[in-house]
């Protein structure tokens, strides 16, 4: 048994929505639909995969604004961010204003995660680990078998996360990326919620945020 995945880029902001199944049994879960459900339900008709669940890292509009027309759609449970995102989820009428894009009702998910808790999917399974900084609730999940994690928008290739955003703390999203991230091993690759893809080694030796050269 062994996870895979494929990211489907989503909105204006070309967020990376992906969706991960298991070889096994064929079941599926959406990690951050931000939009454009259309092309996300073809990629999944494309793989021949049953999704049960979406799964969320954090509250922003890109990362949940198709949220609840998929979960609807296909009658599945929304799990995850951490709960000091719900505040971003109420928000979203007010984010869609703000960022021009079509009107995303607010939510709250079918089950809040924390640091240590695990999804399943299919026969395979995700650790979640607690991550905030770029938002307070931001978590990342994360497929040890595979070595390969889901960062959301706390680490991208040669860079990191956003903290002037409400709630938001640079010194925070630090910390979790040093002290919660990294600690995982150079060969975990990771996805972020924008841009390509890379790996913790890489970044740990490479990120400017990280080696201290900004």
């Amino acid at each position: 048994m062994a996870l895979h995945y494929e990211i489907v880029p989503v909105t204006a902001f070309q967020q990376n929505c992906s969706i991960i199944w298991c070889d096994k049994t064929k079941q599926a879960a959406v990690v951050d639909p931000g939009g454009d459900i259309a092309k996300v339900r073809q990629m999944i008709h494309a793989l021949d995969v049953t999704v049960t669940k979406i799964l969320l890292t954090h509250g922003h509009l890109d990362h949940v604004g198709g949220t609840v027309e998929l979960a609807k759609a296909l009658d599945i449970p929304v799990i995850g961010p951490h709960k000091e995102d719900a505040f971003w989820l109420q928000a979203l009428p007010a984010q869609a204003q703000m960022f021009g894009f079509a009107h995303a009702a607010p939510f709250e998910p079918d089950q809040w995660l924390e640091q240590g808790d695990t999804v399943t999917v299919g026969e395979g399974q995700l650790s979640v680990l607690f991550t905030p900084g770029h938002t307070p609730g931001h978590i990342v999940f994360v497929d040890e078998q595979g070595r390969t994690a889901w960062v959301g928008d706390v680490l991208f290739n040669g860079g990191i996360g956003r903290t002037d955003f409400p709630k938001g703390d640079h010194a925070t999203l630090i910390n979790a990326i040093k002290n919660t991230l990294l600690p995982m091993g150079d060969d975990v690759t990771f996805i972020p919620g924008h841009g390509p893809t890379s790996t913790l080694g890489h970044e740990r030796q490479t990120n400017p945020f990280l080696t201290g050269a900004f």
